[in-house]
């Protein structure tokens, strides 16, 4: 047997190849078993030779002072490349990367993505990426001081990879605040939840673009509920609408926000299944933070030329919120180059307690 992934189905089976591990061991026999970064500065965690698949990735992450930085899951930056190539084909923040944004961490479990106890700082990713002649990893300390970064690189060694074989890649995305209507234009909770029409997307908050052959496999998405409205304040309701090779109409259009990560009825209580879940539910009337995920694992979105992934934010786009993803899929090379990340500053998340609108028909003040 030659397959990339092992599961309790073919475990017996006969594997070819050779397991190896790239980690952060004291290479001098001592127990100082970590990488220091200091700040501003990068670190290539692995440069592996060759063709193989990367099987599982493992971390952990501490700053010097605390141990527990504040957003510092979104203030490292982790790249990957593959093959030689020039842009990465993995560009997130690791939290996000991990399968959680709002610069947080906290304990979960999915099949491609976990985080573990301690509080959620055991990082796990068990995306298989294979590679045919090298595999590149970096990570970019902007925190506000030195961290501390433990590491796991586990993959197999293979003489060759498939010809059928497509590259893993991800990227992040925010819109913050999305461009939705002022909450105060609306009356009643029918208007601002219901009111409108969208047939285009042209407006939907984007998921993912991407160019070349492949399948979409997925995200999670973060919201931040920008509204402190005393009205029925749920910031869902926003169709998922997938255009793929070029689509004008949207040949894969869901029907809610909750509907898209398999839940019903605006939910929040927290749960995790193997493809789908709620890390954090938000508060008392949707607000603050909310985390989803949907991970196209059974059942990945097949495109030959290209695809475009949205979703509303609020129906018709009527919200105005913080919202920020990472979608991950496998694809060919090469791939459309990725937007700029933006800069340090421009990706922290707001303090939970900030929001644009107040409560609907009040003025703010100042205004």
């Amino acid at each position: 047997m030659d397959g990339f992934v092992s599961d309790i189905s073919n475990v017996f089976m006969a594997r070819e190849g050779k397991r190896r591990r790239i980690s952060s061991y004291d290479r001098s026999g001592g127990n100082d078993d970590r990488l220091t970064i200091p700040q501003g500065e990068k670190r290539v965690i692995a440069d592996i030779e060759g063709s193989g698949v990367i099987t599982h990735i493992w971390i952990t992450v501490a700053d010097r002072t605390s141990g527990k930085g504040k957003y510092e899951m979104r203030k490292i930056v982790l790249r990957m490349y593959w093959d030689d190539e020039q842009t990465p084909s993995v560009e997130a923040p690791l939290g996000d990367f991990f399968g959680m944004g709002h610069g947080t961490c906290k304990n979960f479990v999915s099949v491609p993505l976990q985080m573990s106890p301690e509080d959620g700082r055991g990082l796990n990713c068990w995306w298989p990426m294979p590679f045919r002649k090298r595999a590149r990893i970096e990570v970019v300390n902007e925190c506000d001081d030195l961290i501390f970064f433990y590491y796991y690189i586990d993959y197999e060694e293979k003489k060759r990879i498939p010809d059928d074989a497509l590259y893993f890649h991800a990227v992040w995305h925010r819109e913050c605040p999305t461009g939705g209507k002022d909450e105060r234009l609306y009356k009643d909770r029918a208007q601002w939840c219901f009111g409108g029409y969208n047939k285009t997307g042209e407006e939907n908050y984007v998921i993912l673009e991407a160019e070349g052959r492949g399948h979409y496999c997925g995200c999670n998405v973060n919201i931040h509920n920008l509204s402190t409205s005393a009205l029925w304040n749920w910031p869902g309701e926003g169709d998922d609408m997938i255009f793929i090779d070029g689509e004008k109409t949207p040949s894969i259009h869901g029907t809610g926000t909750e509907d898209y990560v398999n839940m019903a009825w605006c939910p929040q209580q927290e749960y995790s299944a193997p493809y789908h879940g709620i890390i954090l539910g938000g508060k008392n009337n949707w607000m603050g933070k909310i985390t989803y995920y949907r991970y196209h694992v059974q059942d990945p979105i097949m495109f030959d030329k290209s695809i475009r992934v949205t979703i509303e934010h609020g129906h018709n786009n009527n919200r105005s919120d913080d919202w920020s993803t990472t979608a991950y899929w496998y694809q060919t090379e090469p791939h459309k180059p990725f937007s700029p990340l933006p800069s340090v500053q421009a990706r922290l998340p707001l303090d939970d307690d900030d929001v644009i609108w107040g409560r609907l028909g009040e003025k703010k003040e100042g205004e």
